[in-house]
């Protein structure tokens, strides 16, 4: 059994920081041409359903965890982004990081990892709009920001660059990486496939409600979760949970939510936290269709 784990955990990583390096490093390299200054611009000049796709792509080539995606929505409300729009970028971004979505990709197909981007955007999008149409603008709280530049476009390939940001994003993310890639080959060694069927299987609906609830204090980031879930959906485990899991615990840490308080009134964090849950409770459900 301890054979058969090492040899499993040797294979997962190798294979993750391969396409780990590569997919950051490209990703680094072109990030120069993104234009983030229009991008901006459209998001808050444009009919709100434009605004909305663009801040949903915005999210994609903003790699932010949901700690890191706070600054910068202190800046696109103090740039009088619409409140709608702001906060479709808070629920996206911290899920629709593009280095991981490829990840995803390679590791659980492409079939799932297109059903996870549409449902994740689209589940943004409606909150967003939700919240605004509630009132909600009312909760927020007037903030300084201090030592925070936001992305901006070069035009231009600039390799060292590319080579900083993609060792930054390494020594932040790889270790998570790492640790998925463990947890991962263990339940492949010790964990039985009998016992993952029979209680984590498709049967137990109720599993998804659970999973989206605990993935909140867990803070399990999605490069973690990954070669996890890949275990576990090979063992049997339903891919509904998995998602659910997935999605609350990237989408609203407590470190996250604590941040979130500088910003926003009670009212509007308690909102946020259960528009968490709520996405990724019917993600979970609507995983079961694929």
């Amino acid at each position: 059994m301890i054979q058969e784990t090492l040899l499993s955990f040797i294979t997962i990583a190798i294979e993750l920081t391969i396409l780990f390096l590569g997919i950051s490093f490209l990703i680094y390299l072109f990030q120069g041409f993104i234009p983030y200054e229009r991008m901006e611009s459209l998001m808050d000049k444009s009919h709100p359903l434009i605004s909305a796709g663009i801040a949903v792509l915005f999210a994609f080539v903003t790699p932010f965890c949901s700690c890191s995606t706070i600054p910068i929505v202190v800046h696109l409300l103090r740039n009088h982004i619409r409140f709608p729009i702001v906060m479709i970028f808070l629920f996206a971004s911290p899920v629709l990081d593009i280095t991981i979505l490829t990840l995803m990709t390679a590791i659980l197909g492409w079939k799932v990892a297109l059903f996870y981007t549409l449902i994740t955007s689209t589940l943004s999008i409606i909150v967003g709009f939700s919240l605004h149409g509630l009132g909600y603008e009312k909760q927020l709280k007037p903030v300084i920001m201090e030592n925070y530049s936001p992305p901006t476009s070069t035009n231009k390939v600039n390799v060292n660059r590319a080579i900083l940001e993609t060792w930054a994003h390494m020594k932040s993310v790889y270790p998570f990486l790492i640790i998925g890639a463990a947890i991962g080959a263990f339940i492949h060694g010790a964990v039985p496939e009998e016992w993952i069927t029979d209680y984590m299987g498709g049967e137990h609906w109720w599993l998804v409600p659970i999973a989206a609830v605990l993935g909140l204090p867990l803070y399990i980031r999605l490069s973690t979760m990954i070669p996890i879930s890949q275990m576990m959906i090979a063992k049997g485990m339903a891919l509904g949970p998995v998602m659910a899991l997935m999605i609350s615990s990237a989408g609203a840490s407590l470190p996250e939510v604590t941040l979130l308080h500088s910003i926003f009134k009670k009212k509007l964090v308690f909102t946020f936290v259960g528009s968490v849950i709520a996405m990724s409770t019917l993600s979970g459900f609507l995983f079961y269709l694929i």
